[in-house]
């Protein structure tokens, strides 16, 4: 093999090995769909309502215990220091043998004529469907939490693509200003204020990449990722950017919202078995005016050493008990009058949420029609701030405007990107906002995945 093969060969495992580790330690790169998966999968607050329902149907294992009869066995052996035995004309009898043993099995079922086993059993199920409300509600949170930090992040670095074209904007502007005074066209403060104008941008441009690192700081501790990553936005985003026209179509009317929401808000759902769940437990605690009877049945089979005539070996044995408290200084009253307190509290609570539910509906409404009233005045304002900067920097160029004109073009212009940018991500947070208002925020993504 010739030198020249021999490079030719080294080049081409150079260029392999170039091309795996790119592979290898790339940033992953994550749509909000991932991020939303990944978030439900590995976030600790989903993982703690899920830990929640299933000690709720824990629950309802124990509640149906009490439904089931109870079967024990037991066995014993006693040893004695002697024995003991009495002398009659009839006889010598035992009195206390050298040792003794026992078993015996029994089954037994104690409940209420009231019927307050079954209620709890009612009320264990029902704790089960609330807490499945509650495991909902905590997973849309999540992921509108999940989806703030991303359009954060993402807003966060469109600022830094604003910051980095406003340096590029002023570093033109001080050259110009440089050429402009050699040739004696402006005076010394011209330039300095150039350079002032520039210094103060590239410090901002330092500042929106702080914000930018902080922002993927938290999106990585809310969603649970680690190392580098990049974030995919959609190009079928629902939402409007500039030259949509997405912001022209109506939206529901407001009346419908707020019935969708009445009808899908699982804290609402949760909040309405928790007013079944009341009404039950003052059943319950009503269920303490009835007696309770008692059934058992068993077998009990004896051993004795030594044994007298008249010893009974094995038992068999039923009872039938009914026990009903005559005085216990108040209790089942001040039970019942509780549990009819919280029944009116679980009935005041629900009253209260559906309040606040129509509350943050309209106030998530009104906020979305106002942010999408002003993205077509904002997309004017950019396009005509843009077109002024252009001309203003044209005629600096070649004498025909001052520097206050371009730093005045360049203000507005900046300003103009920042409004934009702002108001198309916060668009898209809002309109998330108000399916998640509505309650059917973990339904659309659900269906998307």
């Amino acid at each position: 093999m010739n030198s020249h093969v021999r490079l030719i060969v080294l080049q081409f495992f150079i260029v392999l090995i170039v091309f795996i580790a790119q592979n290898l330690f790339a940033a992953e790169e994550y749509s909000l769909e991932d991020l939303y998966r990944i978030a439900l999968e590995r976030s600790e607050q989903v993982g703690i309502s899920e830990q929640n329902l299933i000690i709720a149907k824990r629950g309802k294992d124990k509640a149906l215990s009490f439904l089931l009869p109870s079967v024990s066995a037991f066995g014993e052996y006693m040893q004695y220091s002697e024995e003991n035995d009495v002398s009659t004309g009839a006889g010598s009898f035992i009195i206390q043998p050298k040792s003794s043993s026992s078993w015996g099995v029994s089954i037994g079922q104690s409940f209420s004529l009231g019927g307050k086993e079954i209620t709890n059993f009612r009320i264990s199920q029902k704790a089960i469907e609330s807490s499945e409300y509650d495991l909902y509600t905590i997973r849309e949170a999540y992921i509108l939490r999940v989806a703030e930090s991303f359009y954060d992040v993402l807003q966060a670095s469109k600022a830094v693509e604003i910051a980095q074209e406003n340096v590029k904007r002023l570093t033109k502007y001080r050259d110009d200003a440089r050429i402009r005074l050699q040739v004696g066209e402006v005076t010394k403060t011209a330039l300095l204020r150039a350079e002032a104008e520039l210094s103060g941008a590239q410090s901002e441009l330092i500042r929106t990449e702080n914000v930018l690192n902080l922002a993927q700081a938290v999106l990585a501790r809310v969603v649970g990722i680690e190392g580098d990553f990049s974030l995919k936005e959609a190009t079928n985003t629902e939402g409007p950017s500039t030259g949509d026209t997405f912001y022209s179509d109506e939206l529901e009317p407001l009346s419908s919202l707020k019935a969708e929401a009445m009808r899908e808000r699982s804290e609402l759902k949760s909040n309405h078995i928790q007013k079944l769940i009341a009404e039950e437990q003052v059943r319950y605690a009503k269920g303490a005016y009835w007696p309770t009877f008692s059934v058992e049945g068993g077998y009990i089979k004896r051993d004795e050493d030594p044994s007298s005539s008249f010893f009974n070996d094995e038992s068999i044995y039923g009872m039938l008990r009914l026990g009903f408290p005559l005085f216990e200084g108040g209790l089942r009253k001040a039970e019942v009058r509780e549990a009819e307190a919280r029944k009116k509290q679980a009935d005041l609570t629900y009253s209260d949420l559906q309040k606040k539910i129509n509350i943050e509906v309209e106030g998530a409404y009104l906020v979305l029609k106002t942010q999408r009233g002003t993205l077509k005045s904002l997309e004017d304002q950019l396009k005509f701030a843009r077109e002024n900067y252009d001309a203003v920097s044209r005629q600096f160029t070649y004498g025909l405007a001052d520097s206050i004109d371009v730093i005045d073009a360049n203000t507005l212009l900046l300003e103009s990107e920042r409004q934009i940018n702002r108001a198309q991500y916060n668009y898209k947070l809002f309109l998330l906002a108000l399916k998640r208002a509505t309650g059917t925020l973990l339904k659309t993504v659900v269906s998307k995945q």
